[in-house]
């Protein structure tokens, strides 16, 4: 078996109340909306980010999302009233950490040069 791609996939209590934040966080509407409680970003690499209404997991989500640079996303985010609740640099990756309306965790991370 090779494994071809990812969906990585976000729980939340109410979708309509989610679908403001992820579209400020990407930018844009979602790519789709296949049932009612869903809704899908498409990702230049070819994965997909899935935010589904699950009231028993909602909150309990991580998800990275790897950028070119960190700091012009803080600053696109920022304009979208997103800020980080916590940034780090390390020897690999510089990061910037969110919380979504539920508790989900989503962290961009830029490779730093010579890592990737």
């Amino acid at each position: 078996m090779t494994i071809t791609n990812a969906l990585a996939g976000i729980a939340v209590d109410d979708i309509n109340e989610a679908l403001d934040y992820y579209e400020r966080l990407f930018g844009r509407p979602a790519d789709a909306r296949p049932m009612n409680d869903v809704a899908e970003w498409k990702l230049p690499g070819g994965g997909w980010v899935h935010v589904a209404t699950d009231a028993d997991r909602a909150g309990a989500s991580s998800l990275t999302l790897v950028v070119d640079d960190l700091a012009e996303e803080l600053g696109r985010l920022s304009l979208h009233g997103l800020t980080p609740v916590a940034k780090a640099m390390g020897d690999f990756f510089k990061t910037a950490k969110f919380r979504d309306p539920d508790g989900n965790q989503i962290v961009f991370s830029q490779p730093q040069h010579g890592t990737y």
